[in-house]
């Protein structure tokens, strides 16, 4: 698992952390233009971490190899499942935030974000960590080993809030599964922000202005 990530600070000794993962076949470099709509100049001190996913093959794509933190099988619903390699990015992803800790960044102080697949490994790993975060952020994504949700789930980061958006076009993820997405974490009990917006697999401005909002709110 390469280590490997963009970072960019908006101001002198960072108080807080966003450590956010790419989507399939793209890199730390995607969501990196953004920062500085989301941070005004002079706001506040956060560290963005873009990390870049290993290269693999992916099978959905006919065994090419490209950034990815899992492979993709299939994206039907009741489709096979990578877990080993979901659980191995899970434990990558941890390590990125106990290496926040070391710089100073208390897990409290720290938004794990990610859009599509990089928002899957969010839920997946933020619902799953023993320490209480800051937020956790998935953007036009689903859940993981859903199945596998309600046994694994922790109590720490059962009042974190959460932000999940999704397009109502999108053709790669079904927004359906983004729908289920937040009916699970709800029932569950988990303070839930939805936002549903007219566009495909992709972002739109309003939903970056909801996103820095949300931000300002959670650090």
């Amino acid at each position: 698992m390469s280590r490997e990530a963009v970072e960019i600070e908006t101001g002198a000794n960072p108080t807080a952390a966003v450590i956010w993962l790419h989507g399939l076949g793209a890199d730390g470099h995607d969501f990196e233009p953004i920062v500085p709509e989301l941070v005004r100049p002079g706001e506040r001190a956060l560290r963005f971490v873009f990390p870049h996913a290993p290269i693999r093959p992916v099978t959905l794509n006919g065994g090419y190899a490209m950034r990815a933190w899992y492979d993709i099988v299939s994206l039907e619903r009741r489709g096979p499942e990578d877990e080993s390699g979901i659980r191995a990015s899970q434990a990558a992803i941890e390590t990125l935030i106990r290496r926040e800790n070391a710089r100073g960044i208390p897990a409290g102080r720290i938004v794990l974000a990610g859009f599509s697949q990089g928002g899957a490994m969010a839920l997946f790993t933020g619902t799953r960590y023993g320490e209480k975060l800051a937020g956790i952020m998935g953007l036009s994504c689903y859940l993981l080993l859903a199945e596998r949700f309600a046994a694994e789930r922790v109590a720490a980061n059962q009042s974190t809030p959460i932000f999940l958006a999704h397009g109502t076009q999108d053709p790669i993820v079904a927004p359906v599964l983004g729908e289920q997405a937040h009916a699970t974490l709800q029932a569950a009990g988990y303070p839930v922000e939805w936002h549903a917006y007219a566009m495909p697999h992709s972002v739109c401005p309003q939903e970056v202005a909801d996103i820095a909002r949300w931000l300002r709110a959670v650090v």
